[in-house]
Formats: structure tokens, sequence, C-alpha cells
């Protein structure tokens, strides 16, 4: 690592994307898989996983995806993606417990968004741990590793295989080599840089920039992004 720049190496391990029948998950799955991961989609109906791999088989020919229950695509793994909403995270996490196992990597991408209570969207919920990424860390299993990431990015451009990514990826994580570790996808990906923000703790300011990004989309009717200056 280089300054708050996260630089990559090769990644060819299979990487699970719990929520990909999402827009978010879905975006990442074939952005990563066309990038040659390996991509397991994980829903809580098998079926509806087997869906999605196979719609995202359709948009990326050449990539190697596959669908399961929740529980037995985690267990594919050595990185997780939670990318649920935030109404969904703790069942998720609480319907994991056995599944998850030491020394595997959870990204968690939940935003804690009053639109999960039928509020607005540009607006977030407290959460008594401090963000949805400690609240994962204190639900995760022992040994399971936690990290924060792809809250300012766009769903809808990540699917969109014909856009040209330009933007940060902003992480924040205890570890160092966490991540480096979860650089080395994101860097996978044409046109997106990851950027060390620090602790996990820092996760509370990096989600509620969602909020920003879906409040200046609104009101510019763009699809925006976050790019640091000076690295």
């Amino acid at each position: 690592m280089r300054g708050c720049t996260i630089h990559s190496r090769a990644v060819t391990a299979p990487v699970c994307i719990v929520g990909a029948t999402g827009a978010l998950g879905f975006g990442l799955a074939v952005r990563l898989g066309s990038a040659g991961v390996p991509i397991v989609i994980g829903s809580r109906d098998a079926g509806r996983a087997e869906e999605a791999a196979a719609k995202a088989s359709r948009a990326v020919s050449a990539g190697d995806f596959s669908g399961a229950q929740n529980a037995d695509a985690v267990r594919e793994a050595e990185v997780v993606i939670l990318s649920v909403p935030f109404r969904n995270q703790s069942e998720n996490l609480t319907n994991l417990r056995e599944a998850l196992e030491p020394g595997q990597l959870l990204v968690d991408a939940t935003v804690p968004l009053a639109a999960a209570v039928s509020g607005k969207a540009t607006r977030t919920l407290g959460v008594w741990q401090g963000s949805a990424a400690q609240q994962a860390l204190e639900m995760a299993p022992d040994g399971v590793r936690v990290v924060s990431a792809f809250h300012t990015v766009s769903a809808a451009l990540l699917a969109d295989l014909s856009h040209k990514l330009d933007e940060d990826v902003l992480i924040c994580g205890d570890d160092i080599q966490d991540k480096a570790q979860l650089a080395e996808l994101i860097d996978r990906i044409d046109g997106l840089r990851a950027v060390d923000c620090g602790p996990l703790e820092m996760a509370r300011i990096v989600e509620q920039m969602t909020a920003l990004i879906i409040s200046i989309n609104v009101r510019n009717k763009v699809r925006a992004g976050i790019k640091i200056t000076g690295l």
C-alpha cells in the first residue's frame, strides 16, 4: 500500500455475493465475472440464485457464475460480499453464522438508509454499534474478518458493461491485509480504484455518503460517484 491507495495482484478464488439477486450485488457479479473472477451468487432461495447466475452468464458469456442457497454459496468462497438492504442484514448474518468460517473475509456493503423503515433514501438510521459494518463485525462468528466497501458506486452503472467506470471505492477495515485482499478484487474492475479510508469505525462516515450521493443524483439527474484527488 502506498499512501491511501491500495494496489492489486491477481485473484482467482471464487467470490460469493450474498444478495446478487439485487441491483448492487448483480452489478458487482457481472463486473467481477467479466474480470475473470469466479462468482457464486447466494440467495435465500436457491432457484432465484440460479436465475441470477443464468442472467449474469448471458451478460458475460465467458464468465464463471453459479447460484446456490446462501449457506451453500458462502461455503464455496474465501471472500463473501454482503449486498443486502439494511432491513435484511441482521437476518442474513444470523442465518449464516453456521456457514461463515474463521479466515473468511466478509465485505459489508450495507447502508442503513431510512428507506428500510419507509423513510427517505436521503436519510440514514442510527445504528447502536456505530455503523452497519460494525454491526456486521459484532454478528459475524469469531475469526471472520470484516471490511466495509462499495457504498458510493452506482449499481446501475456497474451492471451496464458498456459504461466506462472512473471512480474510487472507499474501504474501511481494521487490518491492512484484509483491505489489501479486497483491493485485489476491486482493482480487477477497470475504472475502479480502491482507497484505504482507515479503520472500520470510519464506515459510519462512508455509509452516510450513500445518502449524499442519492441526493446529488436526484437533484442533478446523474449517477455520480466519488473520486479522491491528490493520491
